[in-house]
């Protein structure tokens, strides 16, 4: 499909009903009501529907129950691919799954990677294998959760023919206002080395361990250039990428050339 020459993306930066999925998801359907028709992708932060939360026995669902379900319907409504991450449960075991939804109800996923130790994340949930690409309307979007941000090599663009593997990366978070001074800074640098856009989308607001959030949404361009930030406040933006700029850019600076090569075992 050839790529259109411009995305519009919506970060959705909001605090959490903590373990209530049926208010955080009555919260969000507003929300993203007024969404209709302005953007062909919605960004939600991670584990929307509950909060960070390590009660996976009592808050997961299987597939194509109540969130999915949601997701395919708002997706519907909007004309817009919704994303985002939840507590999934599949084969006797849980996820922090993202789930890419399309307008049509086309639905893919990923399963994050790299779990946080620090808050034995690792002991509930199981640690995702693959990182596909999605493609939406000619684009190629890489899906990142939260703690990925700090591992570049499970994010590494990859090149063939001169032809990126993608040209958009984003993150889901739910980044602690205590650390937000790394999320600042590894979001630009990930756009930097991998000739890409970078967006991340973080929530706001306490959780019910007393976590404070304090947001920093944003979206940088392949230089690392700030597009966009959405503060510390409850907010929802739009950023609009350009599909020229981003050749324009890869074609004069072609940095990915000079590249290591490395596979991931």
């Amino acid at each position: 499909m050839e790529k259109s020459p411009e995305l519009r993306i919506a970060l959705v930066q909001t605090d959490l009903h903590w373990q209530d999925k049926t208010a955080n998801l009555g919260m969000l359907e507003e929300k993203i009501w007024d969404l209709k028709g302005k953007c062909d992708l919605i960004i939600l932060p991670e584990m929307f529907p509950t909060g960070f939360s390590m009660e996976a026995a009592k808050l997961a669902e299987p597939m194509n129950l109540h969130i999915h379900k949601w997701m395919r319907q708002l997706a519907a409504q909007t004309g817009a691919v919704i994303t985002g991450s939840a507590i999934i449960t599949e084969g006797g075991r849980f996820f922090n799954r993202l789930l890419w939804v399309a307008p049509d109800g086309y639905t893919e996923h990923y399963d994050k990677r790299h779990l946080f130790r620090m808050a034995n994340e690792q002991e509930t949930y199981s640690m995702g294998k693959k990182l596909p690409i999605f493609s939406w309307k000619g684009w190629n979007i890489c899906p990142q959760v939260c703690y990925d941000l700090r591992f570049p090599v499970w994010s590494r663009n990859g090149w063939e023919d001169g032809i990126a593997g993608y040209d958009v990366l984003f993150y889901v978070a739910s980044w602690p206002a205590i650390r937000i001074s790394a999320w600042d800074a590894l979001l630009p640098a990930r756009a930097i080395e991998n000739l890409s856009y970078s967006i991340g989308v973080n929530r706001v607001g306490e959780d019910g361990n007393y976590i404070p959030y304090n947001g920093h949404s944003a979206a940088y361009d392949f230089k690392g250039e700030k597009m966009l930030d959405l503060g510390e406040q409850e907010s929802i933006d739009m950023v609009t990428l350009s599909a020229k700029n981003l050749e324009d850019f890869r074609a004069k600076f072609p940095a990915w050339r000079d590249a290591d090569s490395f596979q991931i075992l």
